[in-house]
């Protein structure tokens, strides 16, 4: 561990986790913005309330360009998992957060509070896995992470992965979430990859990449 100030950093905490819980209790409050800390400067804030909305077309498009049964790592609330079943596919969703799995539960969405990096159903036998909403950066090692979600496909399956606007962006970095009322998560390993990059890794892992572009959002589409 490192201090910053006052501040633990803990290198395996998760995505918002410890402290006061603050993307938690954005969630159980029905969304909001959370200031987002990076290397003890400010970033830009996390907008929860779009986790909690419903897919956007532009995203439902995306999901049309995969196949079979779909895997959401670092689902949140479920959007995704909900449009891919409405789409007439199988899904899952998986998310470390209790109020991210509980919220999807209650809507009857199939979630799972489980972290990528744990033993999954169907290892190896999805049709598509997917990173939106800046989720490359779990872990704070892209690389890894790909791998893992890449292992999770059947042959021909494909990885949807959301990157930074910025193609050339690569950064690995401590973050921590802040609520509007001062309650502070734990520090976490993060990390913000654009498609140079994303591409790169996913081309080492022998898949063959493009670069998708829609709804001022940019995304990888990797294919084993």
């Amino acid at each position: 561990m490192s201090t910053v100030g006052s501040l633990t950093r803990d290198r395996t905490a998760a995505f918002g986790r410890g402290g006061a819980e603050p993307y938690d209790l954005a969630l159980r409050g029905g969304g909001g913005r959370l200031d987002v800390v990076v290397d003890g400067r400010a970033a830009t804030p996390l907008d929860v309330s779009l986790f909690l909305s419903d897919a956007t077309e532009h995203e439902r498009q995306l999901l049309g360009l995969t196949s079979g049964p779909v895997l959401d790592i670092g689902c949140g609330p479920g959007r995704i998992v909900r449009a891919a079943i409405e789409a007439g596919r199988l899904a899952l969703g998986i998310d470390i957060s209790s109020a991210a799995v509980s919220h999807a539960r209650a809507l009857g969405l199939p979630v799972l509070r489980r972290s990528v990096f744990d033993r999954l159903p169907a290892e190896g036998a999805w049709g598509a896995a997917v990173l939106l909403d800046g989720n490359i950066g779990i872990g704070g090692d892209p690389r890894l992470l790909l791998a893992r979600a890449s292992a999770m496909l059947g042959p021909g399956g494909r990885m949807l992965v959301e990157t930074h606007a910025e193609p050339s962006r690569f950064a690995s970095f401590d973050a921590q979430l802040v609520h509007p009322s001062g309650g502070r998560s734990a520090w976490f390993p993060w990390a913000e990859v654009g498609a140079d990059a994303a591409g790169a890794f996913a081309a080492e892992l022998g898949m063959n990449v493009r670069t998708v572009e829609t709804g001022g959002r940019t995304f990888v589409l990797a294919s084993r």
